[in-house]
């Protein structure tokens, strides 16, 4: 069996854009404020942080949906 290498280059190309872009979308929704809303759950301690973005799940799971049916009709 041969290894295609351009397949395996166009696919990591496509990997890279792909985290390039999630990073991106962190940085904006971390200036607009998303991860700190009301209902994200952060509990410190001495040695011990626990947090569980609650709210932000919604939200973005919401939108995504959103987007998801729109892209679907």
């Amino acid at each position: 069996m041969l290894f295609n290498i351009e397949a395996f280059g166009r696919m990591l190309l496509i990997g890279g854009g792909v985290i390039a872009f999630v990073g991106l979308l962190f940085l904006v929704f971390g200036r607009l404020g998303l991860g700190r809303l009301p209902g994200d759950i952060l509990v410190q301690r001495e040695n011990f942080t626990f947090y569980f973005p609650l709210a932000t799940m919604i939200i973005i799971s919401i939108v995504l949906t959103l987007i998801f049916n729109l892209i679907r009709r």
